[in-house]
């Protein structure tokens, strides 16, 4: 009996996968941020929350995501990352 292999192997195919877990780590880690942000009681604009929700540069986000525990003003979470406003 011949075993049918249902999963699509082609590098292409495992570039996209990789590309939608990338994806997926970006979107998660954002929400992360936001949550911590709302609990500890710092307001962000909805500018800002678009901000942190559109970028896809996981190292950013890393960075963002260590200064949310420690900041207490939303300018402070992006202060010195490089990035325009």
């Amino acid at each position: 009996m011949t075993t049918i292999n249902y999963f699509f192997r082609h590098e292409v195919a495992e570039k996209v996968r990789e590309e939608g877990r990338e994806e997926a780590r970006a979107e998660g880690r954002a929400e992360v941020i936001l949550r911590t942000l709302d609990w500890r009681g710092i307001e962000l604009s909805e500018a800002d929350r678009e901000r942190v929700r559109s970028c896809d540069d996981l190292g950013r986000l890393a960075l963002w995501l260590d200064r949310c525990y420690e900041v207490t003003d939303a300018a402070d979470l992006f202060d010195g990352d490089g990035e325009g406003a």
